[in-house]
């Protein structure tokens, strides 16, 4: 499968993901959906691991999960560290924000993504590329006012600000996924499987402390798109991971394609959770979908 399909597929079950988000945290406690979530994906990985380690011909290759050296396992636990913080950020936003405004301003990320590859991995992006990126940072500014009109005013809501700085560590783990992934040599199931574990153990004091009433929080109530977010993500990555594989993939131009999310959050939302249309907000999707295409034109 070429980079280019495994992103794009990503895309799909990614905008699948935001949605089952949406309808798991929405007035609901959100570190026990993070954690049952993250207890699924590493409960299964765990399955797939004890499978293959009592025969080795039951998976597929693309399954195998490589032993590793402590250091190894460091840098794994390190992604985990900033995906925990990233989606802390992003799943507290996100129960507060309409998808319809969130996606869009998670599927800025790129821009982020693109400018540290350019500084830190020395990745050279042509002129439509950069176009792209100026499109997307102005479709943000037309989302903004559509927000105005839902009362979301962007400097002002607090929960703007989670999500900016959840999408800046999303950004942050893509090109550490780079890093892995092309300087390291880490094969995709290897990352994924230790990273849901990782994560799962860093969320257990969280749930612990949440279930302890450390803290005043809201109640948990179970919702099968509980799984279902864990699931889509599960394959969301997989599929992300194999792109980063391919010599040839550029983690900006990947990072893009895998925004197309924003589209199949986008009309979910309106379609499954009642969200109010405008065509403000409209022109601001088409703007990020035409800074992708330039971006993965470019």
């Amino acid at each position: 499968m070429s980079w280019i399909l495994a992103s794009l597929l990503s895309a799909f079950f990614l905008g699948c993901y935001e949605l089952g988000t949406k309808h798991a945290v929405n007035g609901n406690a959100v570190l026990p959906v993070l954690f049952i979530g993250n207890v699924f994906a590493a409960g299964l990985w765990l399955l797939l691991m004890a499978a293959g380690a009592a025969n080795h011909h039951l998976l597929p290759a693309m399954l195998a999960v490589a032993p590793m050296s402590l250091f190894q396992h460091a840098q794994i636990m390190l992604k985990s560290v900033i995906v925990g913080a990233a989606w802390a950020c992003t799943y507290f936003a996100v129960k507060h924000l309409p998808v319809s405004i969130s996606s869009p301003i998670r599927a800025t990320g790129p821009v982020g993504t693109l400018l540290g590859a350019v500084l830190v991995l020395g990745e050279r992006p042509t002129e439509l590329a950069l176009l792209g990126v100026v499109v997307t940072l102005a479709s943000f500014l037309v989302l903004s006012f559509a927000g105005r009109q839902e009362g979301v005013h962007f400097l002002r809501n607090p929960w703007i600000g989670w999500l900016a700085v959840g999408t800046i560590l999303n950004a942050a783990s893509a090109l550490y996924d780079k890093i892995l992934f092309g300087r390291a040599g880490f094969q995709p199931a290897t990352v994924q499987a230790w990273f849901s574990i990782y994560l799962a153990i860093l969320f257990l004091p969280l749930v612990i402390g949440w279930k302890l009433r450390w803290w005043p929080r809201q109640e948990f109530h179970w919702r099968w798109s509980i799984l279902f977010v864990s699931a889509s993500l599960l394959v969301a990555d997989f599929l992300y991971f194999g792109a980063l594989r391919d010599p040839g993939a550029l983690i900006a131009l990947v990072a893009g394609v895998r925004r197309g999310s924003t589209l199949v959050a986008f009309c979910g939302s309106i379609a499954f959770l009642g969200e109010r249309s405008s065509p403000a907000k409209w022109l601001a999707v088409v703007g990020v979908l035409a800074g992708i295409v330039l971006t993965v034109t470019g």
